[in-house]
């Protein structure tokens, strides 16, 4: 489609995909991974079922909070998540799927957003900063000796 512009990050983690769904089904976890280098998250809500509403506040190295908002939209556990994001800016579809394989799991990140002159742009960024979030996940799970 012309009209929408996709992000695709994908990863390969040593771990199940129950242990890889469950970092971001937990949010205490999750607030520990979430976002680029050099943000720190508070939760507000976290109602982790289709229709659900999840609210996150990143707040950036230099203090700037910025306060996401996504309502759930798909949830298999341990194979898939799929949310809205709604705000502060960039409207877009994150399907997240965990897909198995000997010795681990694939975790492959599927954005899509309207292809507008600003999503355009912020393309390459977003990417860079899904590869970022895929770095803290993988040191959280290091951490946690899930590996």
């Amino acid at each position: 489609m012309t009209d929408r512009m996709e992000i695709l990050n994908e990863r390969f983690f040593a771990v199940d995909p129950a242990t890889l769904f469950d970092a971001f089904a937990d949010p205490e976890k999750l607030k520990h991974w979430w976002g680029p280098h050099g943000f720190t998250n508070t939760i507000g809500t976290f109602d982790f079922r289709p229709g659900g509403l999840w609210q996150i506040t990143m707040t950036a190295s230099n203090g700037t909070d910025f306060a996401n908002r996504s309502t759930f939209q798909e949830i298999v556990p341990g194979r898939r998540i799929v949310f809205l994001h709604h705000e502060p800016m960039h409207v877009f579809t994150m399907e997240m799927d965990f897909l198995p394989e000997d010795g681990g799991t694939w975790l492959r990140w599927r954005m899509l957003f309207e292809a507008t002159e600003e999503n355009l742009q912020l393309q390459k960024f977003i990417a860079a900063a899904n590869e970022q979030n895929f770095d803290r996940l993988e040191n959280l799970l290091e951490l946690a000796g899930a590996h």
